[in-house]
């Protein structure tokens, strides 16, 4: 099986050869970063769809770690078009942070929409260094569909525990590796080479919550599901939240 994987997906390196060149020429990385966020306007619509009831569930317990205030103070790592906002309490304080900083046009329309929420500040950063945000300084941080594309997830979790307040809460939803043995788990192998190019380093045959399970978090309720989703090489998933 493993000799199939290396045939099926040194073929699919070579259909995305022009891609491949583009990247070595350093013209991939523009293009991917300005269209990207369109393509993510289409999917996040299509995927809110899908995982509606799972992020409704997921989020209705963010208010349960609101400070003494009885405010929230949320950070999301990799806000992308905003999509996570309509789930949120209202009078929820959100600081956002993603690296594209294309991003920008499409979650201030998402703000406009969305006018519950106290937006504070978008900070056009990595989630592997969130330097702009203070130690303990948040009551949540939200991550979903982030930690398949990050450089460094072991960074990006450590820096998620420093800005997190103790007692803090760290909420998740990831597309992850499917079970080894399963034939969609082959074909995230063989399609990984191109989809990494044209998704903007996303990786399908990440296994995250290795990375959550190694964090030092003090509470882990993690959940494995399969939603619906259209995309099949898409739908294993975990999802839930760490307490620091």
């Amino acid at each position: 099986m493993a000799f199939t994987v290396f045939i099926l997906q040194l073929a699919v390196r070579i259909l995305s050869f022009p891609l491949y060149l583009m990247k070595f020429l350093g013209l991939w990385n523009q293009i991917s970063k300005k269209w990207f966020p369109y393509y993510m306007m289409k999917f996040s619509a299509t995927y809110n769809g899908q995982m509606a009831g799972k992020k409704q569930e997921l989020f209705s317990k963010l208010q349960d770690f609101a400070g003494p205030s009885g405010k929230l103070s949320l950070l999301e790592v990799g806000s992308g078009t905003g999509t996570n906002f309509k789930f949120y309490p209202p009078g929820c304080r959100v600081t956002c942070v993603d690296p594209n900083p294309n991003f920008e046009k499409f979650l201030f329309k998402s703000i406009a929409e969305n006018r519950h929420l106290q937006f504070e500040r978008f900070l056009v950063a990595a989630g592997e260094n969130m330097h702009q945000v203070a130690d303990s300084s948040v009551d949540v941080v939200v991550c979903t569909t982030v930690l398949c594309s990050v450089a460094n997830q072991e960074q990006v979790l450590r820096e998620v525990c420093r800005v997190l307040r103790p007692g803090g809460a760290f909420f998740f939803i990831e597309h992850v590796a499917d079970e080894h043995s399963t034939w969609n788990y082959f074909w995230q192998q063989v399609v990984e080479p191109a989809w990494y190019l044209v998704f903007d380093g996303c990786y399908l045959t990440r296994e995250s919550w290795k990375a959550l399970e190694r964090a030092s978090f003090s509470k882990l309720k993690l959940q494995h599901i399969q939603p619906p989703l259209s995309c099949k090489v898409l739908r294993p998933h975990v999802y839930g939240y760490a307490v620091k």
